[in-house]
């Protein structure tokens, strides 16, 4: 891991001044500090890559959306149950993923 990238993170997180970043930025945040920090930063992830999935900039792209909702849910999934965040993340990603197999929209 490139602990200079890790700092650039953290600035940029810290210099949101937002409870969650989001858009792109969020998600290159989120990845890189999960991988540092994963029950501190792995719901957030989950969250974003959910708003991504439903993001207007896939709504055309099935696969990708698709691999946005299970990366969700397998990072949801990989907090520990002890998490007071796992619940709630993993249940909607989970369900955003399901949508998307049925072809609905997701809310």
């Amino acid at each position: 891991m490139d602990q200079d990238m890790v700092v650039v993170a953290r600035v940029r997180l810290l210099s949101a001044n937002r409870r969650v970043v989001r858009g792109t930025e969020g998600l290159w945040i989120y990845r890189l500090l999960t991988e540092v920090e994963p029950e501190v930063y792995g719901s957030k992830l989950a969250y974003v890559l959910v708003e991504a999935g439903r993001s207007p900039l896939v709504s055309e792209l099935p696969e990708r959306r698709l691999a946005l909702f299970e990366e969700a849910v397998a990072v949801a999934a990989a907090l520990d149950v002890a998490n007071p965040y796992r619940a709630k993340v993993l249940k909607r990603a989970l369900a955003a993923r399901q949508r998307d197999l049925e072809g609905r929209p997701a809310s």
